[in-house]
């Protein structure tokens, strides 16, 4: 019977030992968006506007809604670049255009009715998620140009796209 009782000791000292070894926990990889690109995207949304005949404000956030860059061109009015930061940060929480979150408002029973009821979220079209394959890194919004905004962050976009790799 000792053979069964040291198999037995073995078995129960392994499995201790087992609970006591550490946990291997993985990281959590992610890219984020550089100040140079969130400069240039900012600077070729307002130039494109710009081109168009708009004063507009662009903003850029990174993954947690955090402001990289605002910039106010010229002549555009006080309220767009609180607008425009309040789209960057909708199109990046909810990883989709705000024009596409503005179509959930039609629906009675959507959730969006108390989601714009949040602290930065705002239902206008204009803001854009800003994505490196399918992983959202940040948001981009315009404000100042009624219903050409989302053109001028998609030129934003398009600028740099090259550097969103």
């Amino acid at each position: 019977m000792p053979v069964v009782r040291s198999v037995g000791l073995a078995a129960v000292a392994s499995a201790l030992l087992a609970c006591a070894a550490p946990a291997q926990a993985a990281l959590i990889m992610h890219k984020d968006i550089p100040l140079s690109v969130a400069v240039k995207l900012a600077q070729e949304t307002v130039a494109a506007c710009a081109a168009k005949t708009y004063a507009v404000s662009a903003v850029v956030v990174d993954r947690d809604g955090q402001t990289i860059v605002e910039m106010r061109a010229d002549d555009a009015a006080p309220h767009t670049m609180e607008n425009a930061r309040r789209k960057a940060y909708t199109a990046m929480t909810f990883r989709q255009p705000t024009a596409e979150y503005v179509k959930k408002l039609q629906d009675p029973n959507s959730v969006a009715h108390q989601q714009v009821t949040l602290p930065n979220v705002i239902a206008i079209p204009g803001g854009q998620p800003i994505k490196v394959g399918n992983e959202v890194v940040g948001g981009v919004g315009a404000s100042g140009s009624p219903g050409v905004d989302d053109e001028c962050v998609n030129a934003g976009l398009a600028a740099v796209k090259d550097q969103l790799q």
